[in-house]
């Protein structure tokens, strides 16, 4: 895997829709501040990404360790019926990975969360999903 590069910053939106949660051996971690929805964001510290097809392919092995990871963490503490996965990308150009907790009573099921409307910033809420996230990506060993 490449090493992250020093010339990496992280998109002004996406800093600004953000809670940052920590790094992992690829990627930097950040919590949605949306309170509808466990949704984590993995940005991998590479300057110059755009799409996936970007990356370089000695990373990609990393990048999926860590989207299982997200995945595992939102299942077991959530308790979340299904893990969308996806790098979009029309409105941050920055290669990043949405990782989202999605259940049948959530605000958009079955539909997809970009349809939900504005979401909620309870800052308590977000505050405690943050730290549980924080404490179970760490302790899960790839942290870096």
């Amino acid at each position: 895997m490449t090493a992250p590069t020093v010339e990496f910053a992280l998109h002004p939106k996406l800093a600004a829709d953000c809670e940052p949660l920590g790094e992992l051996p690829l990627c930097v971690a950040l919590l949605m501040r949306d309170d509808r929805f466990p949704w984590v964001i993995l940005v991998p510290r590479l300057a110059g990404l755009t799409d996936l097809h970007d990356l370089p392919a000695a990373c990609a092995p990393a990048l999926f360790a860590e989207v299982g990871l997200v995945s595992r963490v939102l299942k077991a503490e959530f308790k979340v019926q299904k893990i969308n996965v996806a790098a979009l990308g029309n409105q941050v150009p920055q290669l990043h990975v949405h990782v989202i907790g999605r259940h049948p009573e959530d605000a958009a099921w079955p539909q997809p969360v970009w349809n939900a409307g504005p979401g909620g910033a309870e800052a308590a809420v977000l505050a405690g999903w943050a730290a549980v996230l924080r404490r179970r990506i760490a302790s899960a060993g790839l942290a870096g």
